[in-house]
């Protein structure tokens, strides 16, 4: 029912993601990705582990952090080219459907995202490399690092900041760098806790702290920041051993 949770929050998002409400999209994505990491916890808490489960579970991923934030960039890039493309209510005639769709290609490629999140997904899903961590950068940071963007517009409207993400050539690299994230053969510590202790959980509860630490100052800015320190962290950690 948790993960399920997740893939209705995942719709929802697609849907407003559609109608150019990028920000009750991410607002939502982010509602999914909580359900998504409690469906964990609470298997593992209650011991209830089953392939069904974990196929679930990515079929719930590839919606929330797999279709909305590739949807999301997709607007974005087309909010930057000029033509965003917003689904037009009762249009069932496919002239005024594709009317509305009068966007530019280019803006296709925040589609990218997921493609690259479905294939990452999928190989998971067969990995059994990544069982205890990951290898690549797991969709729902990724996620986070998208839909953060359209947060930091609408609530943090700092000239500066507005014209770096609003800048084509930011938001296609960032789609070329998320995509490569995702599948590269680059390891980083996962944060699911088998236990509590301190000692075995260090680096997890000092990420988390700097992450909390850093969202309390920064706002939505700080999501990219942390996932950047997510991913120096991991590397960082991996070489010492």
């Amino acid at each position: 029912m948790i993960t399920l949770l997740n893939l209705f929050c995942g719709c929802i998002a697609v849907i407003f993601a559609v109608q150019g409400h990028l920000e009750a999209s991410a607002l939502l994505v982010m509602l999914g990705i909580g359900f998504d990491f409690f469906d964990g916890l609470a298997a593992r808490l209650l011991h209830a582990h089953s392939e069904l489960g974990l196929q679930l579970d990515s079929l719930a991923d590839m919606v929330t952090s797999g279709v909305a934030p590739g949807i999301v960039m997709y607007q974005l890039l087309s909010q930057v080219f000029g033509k965003p493309f917003y689904a037009v209510p009762g249009a069932w005639d496919s002239e005024q459907i594709m009317a509305g769709f009068d966007t530019s290609y280019v803006s296709l490629l925040g589609l990218l995202i997921t493609m690259a999140s479905a294939y990452r997904l999928a190989k998971f899903n067969i990995d059994t490399r990544q069982t205890t961590s990951f290898i690549g950068l797991p969709t729902p940071a990724n996620t986070l690092l998208i839909i953060s963007l359209p947060l930091i517009l609408k609530f943090q409207q700092e000239p500066w900041i507005t014209q770096i993400i609003l800048n084509k050539w930011f938001l296609i690299v960032l789609t070329l760098v998320s995509c490569y994230l995702l599948n590269a053969e680059i390891p980083l510590f996962s944060l699911k806790f088998k236990t509590w202790g301190v000692k075995e959980n260090k680096v997890r509860y000092m990420f988390l702290l700097f992450a909390v630490v850093l969202i309390v100052l920064l706002k939505f800015i700080a999501i990219p920041v942390v996932i950047l320190f997510y991913i120096l962290t991991s590397l960082i950690v991996n070489n010492k051993k």
